[in-house]
């Protein structure tokens, strides 16, 4: 039991301290302009994440599955750096067109995103191909909890939710806000809910049956994340001040003109 209170609550801290300090870095580079000599400066972080990654693959134990776990997190951060400091978004970095709805919004909207999505697809792939055969899939399985969480969150934002946080939005990534729609939810918002409750349902179980120090320190860290997923699409709709949660440590966002972007 101490193993899997551990592991909660070791990701809970990871995912709220690594979301700040991104977040920091980027407004920092907003600030500056500096937004890619932040995305090189992070280079190290995605090398460590790889060399972490390729670490934990044959270890079956309790070190390993820690690992792995923060080798996804850091190749996972790494990404979201680059995309948060819009260096690595999409070929679209203009408004969406007023009036615009259906297959033509949506393709536009993706157009914005579409090399992030290609990244973060060519990360999970390769932590697929390098899981093959490995005794230790908890990389593979913290990625894809994120990977699906995202895809899952990125739908309902753009088919309709009733809260969007808008505050942490980047500069650099201002013109996403108008393929945001604040609304009531969709169907995109009761099946995200379903899937992830039917994942953290699994964890859960896997977590309470767990034979070694291993599974529950794994099945803690992946109950965790799957909750903190399931945790983030409820704030959608329910009025919380989550950014509280970060803005304290942020400084004060930059303003920059639209002819600027």
């Amino acid at each position: 039991m101490n193993g899997a209170v551990t592991a909660i609550i070791a990701a809970i801290f990871l995912w709220w301290f690594s979301t700040g300090v991104i977040l920091l870095a980027v407004r920092r580079a907003d600030r500056s302009g500096r937004h890619q000599a932040l995305v090189l400066a992070g280079l190290p972080l995605l090398v460590v994440g790889v060399g972490a990654v390729a670490a934990s693959l044959m270890r079956a134990d309790v070190a390993g599955v820690y690992l792995g776990f923060l080798g996804a997190l850091a190749i996972w951060g790494w990404i979201e750096l680059a995309f948060l400091a819009g260096v690595v978004t999409g070929p679209m970095r203009a408004d969406c067109l007023p009036g615009l709805s259906g297959k033509a919004r949506f393709f536009r909207a993706f157009a914005t995103v579409s090399h992030h999505e290609l990244l973060l697809t060519v990360g999970l792939l390769g932590l697929v191909l390098a899981s093959g055969g490995a005794e230790n899939h908890m990389a593979l399985a913290t990625y894809l909890i994120l990977y699906l969480a995202r895809i899952f969150a990125k739908l309902n934002l753009f088919f309709g939710v009733p809260r969007i946080n808008m505050e942490f939005v980047p500069l650099r990534l201002i013109h996403l806000k108008s393929y945001f729609r604040r609304g009531p939810v969709t169907l995109a918002f009761p099946a995200a809910i379903t899937a992830l409750t039917a994942l953290l349902a699994l964890c859960t179980e896997r977590l309470w049956f767990a034979g070694s120090d291993a599974a529950v320190a794994g099945y803690g860290l992946l109950t965790a994340l799957v909750a903190l997923a399931l945790l983030e699409h409820w704030l959608m709709v329910i009025p919380l001040p989550d950014a509280k949660l970060w803005r304290w440590m942020l400084p004060a966002p930059k303003t920059m003109p639209k002819e600027e972007r």
